[in-house]
C-alpha cells in the first residue's frame, strides 16, 4: 500500500460540512486573528534586529519576505476557499501530494507552532517583568531565570501559557473576544509609536548608509524577517470555525498581509530614521527608540501594549497548532483520543495537552535555535502550498472556488522560487534540528500513524467488496 495515498476532496467536504467544531468567526475576526499572530514579536523583536542587520535598506527585507509571503497568500486564499478545513497546509498536501508528505509537514507545523509560542511566551515574561520593573515592582530574578543558569524556571511564561490554554478551551467565541482586545491594543501602540517617531525622523540616517551590508545583509535580513509573517496561514487553520469560509477567509488572508507589511515596512523605517542602524539590535527597539529621544511616557506605553499584544501572538500560534493537531488525528494519523470535544466544541485533549508541552518549554527549555524550527517548516510549507494550487488548477479545474489566484501558474511558480532562495539562507544548526524532528514524526508515523490512517480502513473496506462482489460473481456462474 503506498504511502502516498490521497484524500478525496469529497471526503474533506464532507468532513467540513458536519461541523464538529463550532463556526463563530466573520471575516473581521479572522483579520484580527490574523494580525494577532502576524504583528507580536515581530513587529515588537525583529524589526529592530533586522533593522542592525540591514540597516535602512531593511525595508526592502521586509518586502521580499513579504512578496513570498503575500503570493503564498494568494494561494492560501483560493485553497481555503476551496477546501475549508481545519487541516489548512496539512489537508490541502493530503489531497495533491500524498498522505506521508503531507503528514510529515503537518508535523513539523505542529513542532514550529508549539516553539514558536513557547517563545512569545519568553518574550512577553521579559516585557512583563520590565513592566512591572518601571512600577515599582520587582520579580525576583531566579522566578523568570531557568533552571539550567541557577532560577526556577520561567514562571510567569508558564502561568500565560496556562491562562491562554484555558481562554481557548472555552470555545472561540470566548477566545476571538479576548484576541480581538489585545490586537486593537497592539495597532493601537503600533500606530502611536508610528505617529510619534515620526516627528524625530532625519533623512540622513537614511541616506548615510542606506545598505550597508550590501545584498546578502538584505536577504539574511529577509530570511530573519520571515519569523514576522508567520501567523497568516493560521487564518486558514479556522475553516470550520467561520461563518461562510468560501468568501470570508479569502478576504482575511489578503486584507491581513495588505495590512501588516504596510504596518512593518512603516515602523522600519522610523526606526531607521529617528537613530542609526547599528543602535537597533535591541529586543525592544520601539521603546528603545521612543527613550533616546525623550518620549519615555510613550515608550511606557508602548511597553504596556506589547505585554497585552504579545499575549495575542501566544493565542494564535497555539490555536492553529491545536486545529491541525485536532485534523491529522481526525483522519487517524495521531491517536483517536486526541479528536475528543469539550462542551463547548473544542478538542479538549489536544488543547491542553499542547497547552502543558508549550508551558513546560517556555518555563524550563533553552529554546534558542529550536524557535527557527518554524521559519523552515513555514518556508517549505508555503512552497508546497504555491504547488498544490498548481496541482488543483490542473486536476480540478471545475471545482468551485470562492477566489482565484489570477496569473496561473505564473504566480505560484515566482512564490515557489522566492522561498527556495529564502532556504538557501538557513544555517546548518537550524536544518539539524528540522532533520531531527522531521525524523521523529516519521517514526511515529511507521509505527502507528501508516496502521492506524482512516484511509487504509476504507481501502481494506474496498477489497473486501471486491472480493465478495468477485466471489457471487462466480457462484452466479455456477
Amino acid at each position: 500500500m503506498s504511502v502516498f495515498r490521497k484524500k478525496s476532496i469529497d471526503s474533506i467536504l464532507a468532513e467540513s460540512r458536519n461541523k464538529t467544531l463550532n463556526p463563530t468567526m466573520k471575516t473581521l475576526d479572522l483579520v484580527l486573528f490574523g494580525i494577532g499572530a502576524i504583528i507580536g514579536s515581530g513587529i515588537l523583536v525583529l524589526t529592530g534586529k533586522a533593522s542592525a542587520e540591514a540597516g535602512p535598506a531593511v525595508v526592502f527585507s521586509f518586502l521580499i519576505a513579504g512578496l513570498a509571503c503575500c503570493l503564498a497568500a494568494l494561494c492560501y486564499a483560493e485553497l481555503a476557499s476551496t477546501i475549508p478545513s481545519s487541516g489548512s497546509t496539512y489537508t490541502y498536501l493530503y489531497v495533491s501530494v500524498g498522505e506521508i508528505v503531507a503528514y510529515a509537514i503537518g508535523w513539523v507545523l505542529i513542532g514550529g507552532y508549539v516553539l514558536t509560542a513557547a517563545t512569545v511566551a519568553n518574550g512577553w515574561s521579559s516585557y512583563f517583568s520590565r513592566l512591572l520593573a518601571g512600577l515599582g515592582v520587582e520579580i525576583p530574578k531566579e522566578y523568570y531565570t531557568l533552571p539550567a543558569v541557577g532560577g526556577y524556571g520561567n514562571i510567569p511564561a508558564i502561568i500565560i501559557v496556562l491562562l491562554i490554554t484555558f481562554i481557548l478551551s472555552k470555545g472561540t467565541s470566548s477566545s476571538k473576544l479576548v484576541n480581538n482586545l489585545m490586537v486593537a491594543a497592539k495597532v493601537g501602540i503600533v500606530i502611536l509609536f508610528i505617529v510619534v517617531g515620526a516627528f524625530y525622523v532625519e533623512p540622513t540616517n537614511w541616506t548615510n548608509n542606506f545598505a550597508p551590508t550590501g545584498f546578502s545583509g538584505v536577504m539574511l535580513a529577509a530570511t530573519t524577517v520571515f519569523f514576522a509573517y508567520l501567523g497568516f496561514d493560521a487564518i486558514s487553520t479556522s475553516a470550520e470555525e467561520t461563518i461562510n469560509p468560501e468568501k470570508a477567509l479569502p478576504k482575511a488572508i489578503i486584507i491581513t498581509m495588505v495590512v501588516c507589511t504596510a504596518f512593518y515596512i512603516l515602523v522600519c523605517l522610523v526606526l531607521t530614521g529617528v537613530v542609526e542602524y547599528n543602535r537597533l539590535g535591541t529586543g525592544d527597539a520601539l521603546a528603545f527608540v521612543l527613550e533616546e529621544v525623550g518620549q519615555n511616557k510613550v515608550a511606557g506605553v508602548v511597553s504596556l501594549g506589547a505585554v497585552i499584544g504579545l499575549m495575542a501572538g501566544i493565542l494564535s500560534f497555539m490555536y492553529a497548532g491545536i486545529r491541525i493537531t485536532y485534523t491529522i488525528a481526525r483522519d487517524g494519523l495521531l491517536p483517536k483520543g486526541l479528536t475528543k470535544v469539550n462542551a463547548n466544541k473544542v478538542p479538549s485533549t489536544v488543547t491542553w495537552g499542547l497547552g502543558i508541552l508549550t508551558a513546560v518549554l517556555a518555563g524550563f527549555l533553552p529554546l534558542g535555535n529550536l524557535a527557527d524550527l518554524a521559519n523552515v517548516a513555514s518556508i517549505i510549507a508555503f512552497a508546497l502550498v504555491s504547488y498544490t494550487t498548481i496541482v488543483f488548477y490542473k486536476k480540478f479545474p471545475d471545482l468551485k472556488r470562492g477566489f482565484r489566484v489570477p496569473g496561473m501558474p505564473v504566480l505560484p511558480i515566482i512564490s515557489i522560487v522566492l522561498f527556495g532562495a529564502l532556504l538557501y539562507s538557513v544555517t546548518l544548526t537550524t536544518w539539524i534540528i528540522f532533520i531531527v524532528w522531521v525524523i521523529i514524526g516519521m517514526i511515529i508515523y511507521f509505527t502507528f500513524s501508516y496502521k492506524n490512517s482512516k484511509l487504509r480502513d476504507l481501502i481494506v473496506e474496498l477489497l473486501f467488496c471486491c472480493y465478495y462482489v468477485i466471489i457471487l460473481i462466480l457462484k452466479s456462474m455456477h
